[in-house]
C-alpha cells in the first residue's frame, strides 16, 4: 500500500484559487483553507473569503503512486515547498485540526490517519478500509483494497465506524 500525504504548494501571487482549480481539473487532492474577513468595499463594509495562508494550499499525494510531474507547470503553482531535495510532508493531524477548527468544532476527531474502519453502508458495505483523511465536514477519504490495487474513495462518515 503507497502511504499518502498532505504536501504544500507555494502558488503565485494572488493566485491560490486558481491553483487549487487547476490542480483539481487534473485531479489531485487540494485543500485551500478560507476564513471570513470583513473589508471595506467602496466604503460599505463586505464580508469575503480569502485564504487563511495566503499563497499556499495543501496537496493529498503518494510518492509512489501520483504523478507529480504536471504539478510545477499548472497554472497558479509557483512550486512545492521542500526542505533540501525532499518535499515538506505536512501531518495529516495538522490539516483536520486546521479543518476542525475552521468547522468551529474541536480538533479532537473521531478518526486518525492510517485507522483501519468498516463501511456500514453502500456498495462496499462489510468491507474493512483505512481511514486517510477528513473529505470535508461530513466525507471521510479511505483506502480501500480492491483487485489487488489499493483505491482511494470517498465516502459519508455516518457509512463507516471503526474497528476494534
Amino acid at each position: 500500500m503507497s502511504h499518502y500525504n498532505w504536501y504544500l504548494i507555494s502558488a503565485k501571487p494572488g493566485q491560490a484559487l486558481k491553483a487549487q482549480a487547476e490542480l483539481e481539473n487534473q485531479g489531485f487532492d487540494t485543500y485551500l483553507p478560507q476564513i471570513e474577513v470583513e473589508k471595506p468595499v467602496r466604503g460599505k463594509l463586505t464580508t469575503k473569503l480569502e485564504p487563511l495562508f495566503p499563497g499556499y494550499l495543501f496537496i493529498y499525494l503518494s510518492e509512489v503512486e501520483s504523478n507529480w510531474r504536471p504539478i510545477r507547470s499548472t497554472r497558479g503553482v509557483a512550486k512545492i515547498v521542500s526542505f533540501g531535495n525532499s518535499p515538506a510532508v505536512v501531518p495529516a493531524d495538522a490539516v483536520a485540526a486546521i479543518r476542525a477548527q475552521l468547522r468551529g468544532k474541536v480538533a479532537e476527531s473521531e478518526f486518525k490517519a492510517d485507522t483501519p474502519v468498516t463501511i456500514t453502508e453502500g456498495p462496499f458495505k462489510g468491507l474493512s478500509a483505512i481511514f486517510s483523511a477528513y473529505d470535508g465536514e461530513q466525507r471521510a477519504f479511505l483506502l480501500l483494497e480492491l483487485l489487488g490495487k489499493w483505491q482511494r474513495i470517498s465516502l459519508d462518515l455516518k457509512d463507516i465506524t471503526s474497528r476494534d
